[in-house]
């Protein structure tokens, strides 16, 4: 309590001397003001946790004072006390800001009781900030991490639609970071400071699913036996996250299509409307256009979803990221450990850039924590690492990508062009972009590599903050 810091406003010496005094008791360092004037000369030289004021003073009263306080947003909590106690001025102080109200004879317990309640308050204000700036810098679209050129797009696309409330659709594989990229969305927005809320439409079942996202009322149903807040409530003024929303049912997707529509749905077994002060932010690991061609998905509700599509690509097709990732992983997970995080030596690097990754990121992740807790050297061989990813799968060709020709056709100026980009930044990376040995390994004269990379456009990544 040695830190904590009073401000004792009043024009009656006496007073002012006793609450000195009795807070000086309680170990708190104690300030006092004559008036009003006084105490808000104070306030902007110095910092005070609580300010404890009078109400009646001449020139500049105890409702002035908390009104210096809320209108110059001063981290400080005001309370007031008087003789002359009433209804109104009880409210007038509530309404300016104060933080509680003590009449006068002073009661030392009750004048203990409020400050230490005072002070608790602002504490849980201090930690609901700290907790919010540290979600900020976590979910920062920064940090997630690629400097591929796939990568650069999906950020500045992030940058441009965060500030928006437009829906949003991410597309992507499982293990992509669907989930990361709507974090960012919401973290990087106006609603950062109200409720992100996820939904993982195939994981809950069919009949539970209405009830998960739009409450119910008691005795809606068997088993309500009281009256259930939704997801929708619980994400207002904030942002759902509908994840796997093909896996929604028809009749749901009706209702899921009212709510962006009008902006208002109702609990099961309810007939008050809600209003929905929310952004929608929905994710799937299929087609879309596939599903309402084969009449799974309405096609109405694609088109209310699919306002602003974000394809995020599998790891497969930006593997230039995969040593950033790897960094960024085994600083993640060795992070508080007593030994220093292993590295993986250049033939496993390789090794893991020919993989394929049908489980993503995530599947990379997965095995970088297993690498930190499993190793015992400083040095991650290729003969550490899963028989699977070792043995490379025969589909682990570099020229696999382009072997399966879509459904659709492509373009191909475009399909090598791509390749050749791809390849290009492989052998750079992996000749740590030492042009001559790139060359090598592509079996180039160094001039039509230097060649090559001017005409891609092609820079030497800087290395993302981890912050």
């Amino acid at each position: 309590m040695a830190n904590h810091t009073i401000l004792i406003v009043d024009d009656e010496a006496p007073n002012r001397e006793y609450l000195c005094e009795l807070l000086s008791e309680e170990g708190y360092t104690v300030s006092s003001a004559a008036n009003g004037r006084e105490a808000v000369a104070r306030l902007s030289q110095e910092h005070f946790h609580v300010v404890l004021t009078d109400l009646q003073m001449p020139e500049l009263d105890g409702l002035g004072v908390i009104q210096h306080i809320v209108e110059r947003k001063i981290n400080t909590i005001g309370i007031l006390y008087t003789g002359y106690a009433s209804v109104k001025s009880a409210v007038d102080a509530m309404k300016l800001g104060a933080f509680d109200y003590i009449t006068k004879p002073f009661k030392a317990e009750e004048i203990k009781i409020v400050v230490k309640k005072a002070l608790d308050h602002l504490a849980l204000q201090e930690e609901n900030l700290y907790l919010k700036q540290q979600l900020k810098a976590r979910y920062r679209f920064e940090n997630i991490v690629g400097t591929s050129e796939k990568m650069q797009k999906i950020f500045s696309l992030i940058d441009k639609v965060a500030s928006t409330d437009s829906t949003v659709h991410i597309l992507g594989e499982s293990g992509t970071g669907k989930e990361l990229v709507a974090r960012a969305l919401h973290f990087n927005s106006p609603r950062a400071g109200n409720p992100f809320v996820p939904v993982n439409c195939g994981a809950i079942p069919e009949e539970l699913l209405e009830s998960e996202l739009f409450g119910h009322e008691k005795g809606a149903f068997t088993g309500a036996f009281r009256t259930r807040i939704g997801r929708f409530e619980l994400a207002s003024g904030g942002s759902i996250f509908l994840d796997e929303i093909s896996e929604m049912s028809p009749n749901l997707q009706v209702k899921l299509l009212r709510v962006i529509q009008e902006r208002e749905f109702e609990r099961v077994g309810g007939i008050k409307s809600i209003k929905a002060d929310v952004r929608i932010i929905a994710a799937t690991n299929k087609n879309l256009e596939e599903e309402v061609a084969q009449g799974r998905f309405r096609e109405d509700l694609y088109y209310r979803l699919n306002v602003i599509p974000i394809h995020i690509p599998p790891l497969r097709e930006r593997t230039e990221d995969i040593p950033l990732l790897v960094k960024h992983f085994l600083a993640k997970y060795a992070d508080g450990k007593a030994k220093k995080a292993p590295e993986f030596s250049k033939k496993a690097m390789s090794t893991l850039m020919r993989y394929r990754w049908p489980g993503n990121v995530r599947e990379l992740e997965n095995l970088v924590e297993r690498m930190v807790v499993l190793c015992d050297s400083d040095t991650i061989d290729v003969a550490d690492l899963p028989d699977k990813i070792s043995a490379g799968p025969a589909e682990a060709s570099p020229l696999a990508p382009f072997i399966s020709l879509p459904e659709e056709g492509i373009d191909l100026s475009t399909a090598v062009n791509e390749f050749e980009r791809s390849i290009i930044i492989q052998a750079l990376n992996r000749s740590n972009w030492v042009k001559n040995r790139a060359a090598k390994l592509l079996n180039l004269n160094r001039t039509t590599l230097v060649e090559k990379i001017k005409k891609q456009k092609l820079e030497r990544p800087t290395e993302p903050s981890m912050t």
